[in-house]
């Protein structure tokens, strides 16, 4: 793609300007402009099966709606627009997907007989992002008639201020050829959007109302909606359709009523209107064409350009997946690497921007206090008050977990979705982190879940829409933000971060700019920094447990913590819902999952702040962190049970430990935070191992068989394989079976094996049902819960990408 290789040779020569001339702010506001200019666009409306809008608040964006027209039920029961569990789909998602060039969708729509691929491409050019475009493909299965009718709706709404007007040519009766919509935004200038004519063919009917509804020509509907209705793209089509229906039904009623292709269509009439329909009808498989030009680029794309940037895009992600997926054995045939573009690709392709006020209570906290017994009873009185309100808006860039259950921002889940994509592209990884800590507040606190505006709230159940700011979630970005940090530190030998010369280690593309241009990431870490910091200072106030009020014997009177917002079933801000806890809940709970996870949280910020050169920090936190490192033993290791556990009081105020043997018992391992020799190591490595209690032929269990409640009650966490656990659990038998020590090779025959297991889990579901899923059955490896869950799950790729370290690759350790 010429138009790309000029962009990036621009950004390149900004940078050797900058360097030569040794003005660092030039390099960096260089960087930031050209990131933001090909990150604008993207199919950033992942609730939708496309959808296409840029990451500005208000401004244009467009969506694809299509469905089967045979008869009078087809347009209310097979009409497909949002992505949902249940639909007659044989798996759907992206088959190749680059976030700066684009990529290939492919939706395998079983009930209406036929397979839509969507080809977006984006050309780079301009001041507003540059130009897109995507072909839009309908191929009818084999079962299908030849003359099967799909009618296909395009959705166009300008959220913003200013101008979109239709033009083609034609009659009263719709456009014939191509059409042009022009337009003017003030976040976007000048831009068209032009529908071309493409290739299909379309339906004929010999009734009488033929004439004033032909088959072949395009029908534009325009109209202006308030703020509060424009967003409800499928129900203000199914209102035209409504009232296009009835007025047939009252002209020529139900015994001479016109075939449904002609009966459900949208009034035509074209004009201007912040919202536009586009219709078309075909009869067998169809293309075209939607291109959007940006007046800034003064260039008006082709379908010519289209076909050559499609071409050009699908080669340079196959040759880049290679490089830098490079899959090691046994996992190397083809079929792996179909499925490892496609997991990730749909990782990528769920990267959304959101924007909207969301439901925050910061009174809940006042109505009762989480120190006194029966907290859990006074907390649900305190919900039903109902004192939340509306806060914002903010804005969102992120990855969500799935696309028709989860279309929204998930704390927790953002850590594990970075791991993967910051190997693809490290700056998009670091735009994503930032707009997170950007919905910080001045306390520290994140919302564990955002759920932006009235669209993503249609997804949630109103229970689950108020965030509460007294409420925590795993710190998972703290992995992404310390792996940018030894990666950015490893470009520069192992000396502290310094301000080098911009010139060493460029590799002349934008995906690495802040790892190839040392100033750039040391930049962008000590501006991160205090926000890390600010985080982790709020984590260790509202979360802290009672260590002195139960006089518990400890190294540290400090170093114990309890997750808030609790209930007698359900930690839900643990993330782990339902995983089994003390019975019945007690103020002076610790819980040993979070415990670990402020010790990850402390580890990577004593490692980022001696990077840094902060040493009074790194101090502080190395103190922090030995303080911790005791307590998980002091409060939390039982000798008796062989793991680590939760502990609660019992009736005389005592400290007791409640061993649930499953993934909490395992966090410290999880997180890294036990050395190679130490002999609770190996105890945790034998209860991963142990067949009767976690392990599994397709992955660790999340609780053990022996355990009371294994599979019951919602069986949420209590049997299920997860893969973020799984792949914490694989990551730190890799690194044990890379290091001296008593558990080597233990760590190795185990690493080799989990891994297989996991991968063979994965593959077989996806290739028996077209999807990933949200967690897998221990017993059979069937996936189970939310489809097309292609968030965290899509870390198996990364775990086809490590190491072998069977056979030969022993040798080499």
């Amino acid at each position: 793609m010429a138009r790309l290789a000029r962009f990036v040779a621009a950004a390149v020569l900004a940078a050797t300007a900058a360097t030569a001339t040794g003005d660092a702010s030039v390099l960096m506001s260089e960087i930031g402009r050209q990131n933001n200019q090909s990150l604008l666009w993207g199919p950033y409306k992942p609730n939708l099966y496309f959808g296409v809008r840029p990451r500005v608040p208000k401004s244009l964006w467009t969506g694809l709606m299509w469905g089967r027209i045979e008869d009078f039920n087809d347009v209310k029961d097979g009409l497909r627009y949002t992505c949902e569990q249940g639909e007659d789909i044989h798996g759907y998602g992206w088959d190749e997907y680059d976030a700066r060039t684009g990529g290939v969708q492919t939706i395998h729509d079983e009930g209406n007989k036929i397979d839509i691929t969507t080809s977006f491409v984006k050309i780079p050019g301009g001041t507003h992002g540059g130009s897109w475009a995507v072909r839009i493909n309908g191929e009818l299965h084999e079962n299908a008639p030849e003359n099967s009718k799909t009618v296909v709706y395009y959705y166009l709404a300008q959220e913003d201020a200013g101008d979109l007007e239709v033009h083609g040519e034609g009659s009263e009766v719709g456009f014939k050829g191509d059409v042009t919509f022009t337009g003017k935004s003030e976040s976007l200038g000048d831009y068209k959007l032009f529908f071309t004519e493409g290739k299909g063919k379309h339906p004929t009917s010999s009734h009488e109302i033929g004439e004033r509804r032909p088959g072949h020509v395009t029908l534009v509907s325009s109209a202006d909606f308030e703020e509060d209705v424009i967003w409800q793209a499928k129900a203000l089509l199914f209102q035209q359709l409504q009232i296009a229906a009835v007025a047939v039904q009252d002209e020529y009623g139900r015994d001479n009523a016109p075939p449904a292709w002609q009966v459900y269509r949208v009034p035509h009439k074209p004009g201007k209107g912040n919202s536009q329909i586009v219709q078309r009808t075909y009869e067998g498989s169809f293309e075209f064409d939607v291109i959007f030009s940006s007046g800034s680029a003064g260039v008006e794309l082709t379908s010519k350009d289209v076909t050559k940037a499609i071409e050009s895009t699908s080669t340079s992600f196959s040759e880049r997946f290679s490089a830098i997926f490079d899959l090691k054995a046994p996992f190397q045939a083809e079929k792996y690497q179909k499925f490892g573009k496609s997991m990730f690709s749909n990782l990528l392709g769920g990267v959304g921007y959101f924007y909207g006020q969301q439901m925050i209570d910061r009174s809940y906290a006042s109505e009762y206090d989480e120190e006194d017994e029966g907290f859990w009873e006074e907390a649900a009185a305190a919900r039903e008050l109902k004192k939340q309100k509306l806060e914002g808006p903010y804005e969102l860039f992120t990855s969500v977990p799935s696309r028709p259950f989860f279309p929204r921002g998930f704390l927790w889940d953002e850590g594990f979705h970075l791991a993967p994509i910051a190997d693809w592209d490290m700056d998009l990884t670091l735009q994503i982190v930032k707009s997170w800590f950007n919905t910080m507040d001045n306390d520290g606190w994140i919302p564990r879940e955002q759920i932006l505006g009235p669209e993503a709230r249609t997804k949630v159940p109103e229970e689950f829409q108020v965030q509460y700011p007294h409420y925590a979630n795993p710190p998972t970005l703290f992995l992404v933000i310390e792996d940018f940090m030894e990666r950015l530190r490893k470009t520069n030998g192992t000396q502290p971060l310094g301000r080098e010369s911009l010139a060493q280690g460029h590799r002349k593309q934008l995906h690495t700019a802040h790892l190839d241009n040392h100033e750039l990431g040391e930049d962008f870490l000590r501006k991160l920094y205090p926000l890390l910091r600010r985080q982790y200072d709020w984590f260790r106030k509202t979360q802290r447990g009672d260590i002195k009020g139960y006089d518990r014997e400890a190294y540290s009177t400090k170093e114990g913590y309890r997750w808030r917002g609790r209930t007698e079933t359900h930690v839900l801000t643990s993330g782990l819902d339902d995983y089994p806890r003390p019975q019945p809940p007690h103020p002076g709970e610790l819980h040993v999952d979070l415990m670990a996870w402020v010790g990850l949280m402390t580890k990577s910020l004593r490692n980022i702040a001696d990077a840094l050169g902060l040493q009074e920090d790194a101090t502080e936190l190395s103190k922090n962190l030995d303080a911790i490192e005791h307590n998980l033993n002091d409060l939390h290791w039982s000798e008796k049970d062989g793991c680590y556990c939760d502990a609660t009081v019992d009736a005389f105020e005592e400290h007791q430990l409640v061993c649930h043997k499953g993934y909490v018992s395992l966090f410290p391992f999880l997180v890294g935070l036990l050395k190679p020799n130490d002999a609770k190591l190996g105890k945790t490595l034998d209860l991963i191992a142990d067949e009767e209690h976690l392990w599994s032929a397709h992955g660790i269990r999340s609780l053990s068989k022996q355990d009371e409640f294994y599979g019951t009650g919602e069986n949420y966490w209590r049997s299920p394989i997860w893969m973020p656990m799984n792949y914490m659990i694989v990551k730190q038998l890799q690194t044990l079976a890379k290091q001296e020590g008593p558990y080597r090779n233990r760590a190795r025959d185990m690493y080799t094996r989990l891994r297989r297991n996991l991968v063979d889990t994965v593959y077989k579901s996806w290739e028996e049902t077209g999807f990933a899923w949200e967690q897998y059955n221990p017993e059979t490896g069937a996936g189970q819960r939310t489809q097309h869950f292609t968030g965290w799950t899509s870390l198996i790729v990364k775990i086809m990408a490590m190491d072998d370290v069977s056979g030969h690759a022993r040798d080499e350790l």
